[in-house]
């Protein structure tokens, strides 16, 4: 009984061993957690995307489209630079207004434009290619920067690009740069490109800018 008493541990022990055995296992999970930032590309996906053509009915008040007094000295700016309509054979009393529409519980901050399938995408004006990106939502997507980088057009919902096109390039207004289609969440039955533009900030971030409505300034004649 005495030898069997000896090898016995106190609990006291068994409680500093368990303690112990906690705080090394917590240090093991913690070293080993991936706390990795998402990649531009990732937070890109999310940024850009774009939302279906039909908008989604709901009884709470919509969002209201941001207009800053940034937002409303870019419109005279871009008003005075003729930019064209973006669709081939689109003319500008043609457009509708779809900035301010829902798109679930968000506000579309873009413009829609409807035309058949395969119809000539252009850039709006001279500018550079600065990203072409492929989204869940936005489907074939072009980043074109202004001569100025102070301003992203966005095109979106693209069939296909136009043959040779490459980020880097720089391009002409009235340049084909592809085709409208419904590539990404858009209706395979009502193609259509979707057209944005956002002032950039100081990062010049292609993906990351101030929405300004493209119709008074592609419906201005």
């Amino acid at each position: 009984m005495k030898t069997s008493a000896k090898r016995q541990r106190p609990p006291a022990f068994s409680v500093a061993l368990s303690f112990l055995l906690g705080i090394i296992t917590t240090i093991a999970v913690y070293s080993f957690r991936d706390d990795t930032p998402s990649s531009p590309i990732e937070q890109a996906e999310t940024a850009a995307a774009t939302e279906p053509v039909e908008p989604v009915a709901i009884d709470e008040p919509l969002p209201v489209a941001r207009t800053s007094p940034v937002a409303v000295a870019s419109l005279d700016n871009l008003r005075g630079r003729n930019l064209k309509v973006p669709v081939d054979d689109v003319d500008r009393d043609e457009l509708q207004d779809t900035f301010t529409d829902a798109r679930g519980s968000r506000v579309h901050e873009a413009l829609d434009i409807l035309a058949p399938r395969g119809t000539h995408v252009i850039a709006v004006e001279d500018g550079r290619i600065e990203k072409l990106f492929t989204s869940k939502a936005g489907g074939l997507t072009i980043y074109e920067f202004d001569p100025t980088r102070t301003f992203a057009y966005y095109y979106a919902h693209l069939d296909r690009y136009a043959d040779g096109l490459v980020e880097g390039q720089t391009v002409k207004r009235g340049d084909v740069l592809g085709y409208v289609g419904s590539t990404g969440n858009a209706s395979p039955s009502a193609p259509h490109l979707h057209f944005a533009i956002f002032r950039l900030g100081p990062e010049k971030q292609w993906w990351k800018g101030e929405p300004i409505n493209p119709y008074p300034i592609l419906a201005a004649k």
